[in-house]
């Protein structure tokens, strides 16, 4: 392949297979039997992510023979194929894990094909519902085979049902949100993947997320961009300039919605003290 123009109907077919495959053989059976274990950031993992993992390298290396880089590789190695390959595969083998291991209905699978540090395909499934979110870059988004497409007017912020997570580094955030809530309601899904779906459905109207990792985001910010949602970070318009590892999101579903969200988030952190270190 060369570009996104090069990613047809029956590659799209097939990653979704692939990943539906693997989502039936090492996930679903281990769903409400597995025991979790924490790593050493605190996260939960099971044995079904590792087995995930293990299965989507060798399906989608079968697909597309580039490195494929998963949230539960050393981080060495994810460095190691993000520096030296400039076209890779960027999995989340459950995200979600917590809901997963708790029995709540509310994980799913990412893929996505990066090219220099940008998704240009993407697809996130939902195993308990068996449907297939998937977007290429500059050719649309879809949800199974329905063409996804926001509209252009979205409630305003006071109105608006947001998807909020700050658990980095934004005490002074959290405490503006506590005391000056700006939304109709808020939830935290505990699946960064299925949020970014939801947004570019409609089903919520924001979001703000205080960091995510690239499997978080890879295949979700692809879904959204192409169903015509807005998406920027707390620190900069530009998404996709900021760093790679670790990007904050703000996002909504439509560009008006966002300048007054990013305006209420940037506006707040300004007026008060940095967080301590």
């Amino acid at each position: 392949m060369n570009d996104s123009t090069d990613i047809t109907v029956p590659f799209a077919h097939a990653v979704i297979e692939a990943v539906r495959r693997v989502a039936a053989d090492e996930i679903m059976p281990r769903y409400r039997s597995v025991v979790a274990t924490r790593k050493d950031d605190g996260s939960l993992l099971t044995e079904a992510d590792l087995a995930s993992q293990r299965a989507l390298v060798r399906a989608l290396g079968a697909i597309e023979p580039v490195p494929v880089m998963g949230e539960e590789m050393a981080p060495e190695k994810q460095v190691r194929i993000f520096e030296s390959a400039p076209r890779f595969w960027c999995v989340d083998p459950i995200d979600g894990t917590a809901n997963f291991a708790a029995g709540i209905p509310y994980f799913a699978v990412s893929v996505a094909l990066m090219e220099n540090a940008r998704p240009l395909f993407g697809t996130v499934y939902d195993p308990v519902a068996d449907t297939a979110y998937y977007a290429v870059r500059g050719g649309g988004a879809w949800k199974d085979h329905r063409p996804l497409e926001l509209a252009p007017e979205a409630p305003p912020l006071a109105r608006a049902h947001a998807e909020v997570s700050l658990r980095r580094d934004t005490r002074a955030l959290r405490g503006a949100i506590k005391n000056h809530r700006p939304y109709g309601k808020r939830r935290t899904s505990g699946s960064s993947t299925l949020s970014w779906c939801d947004l570019a459905q409609g089903r919520i109207d924001a979001m703000l997320h205080s960091g995510q990792k690239m499997w978080d985001y890879a295949a979700g910010s692809l879904i959204l961009c192409e169903a015509r949602g807005a998406l920027c970070t707390i620190e900069t318009d530009d998404f996709w300039s900021a760093p790679a590892w670790n990007r904050s999101v703000i996002a909504a579903r439509s560009e008006k919605l966002l300048v007054e969200w990013r305006q209420w988030v940037r506006g707040h952190l300004a007026s008060r003290e940095p967080d301590s270190p």
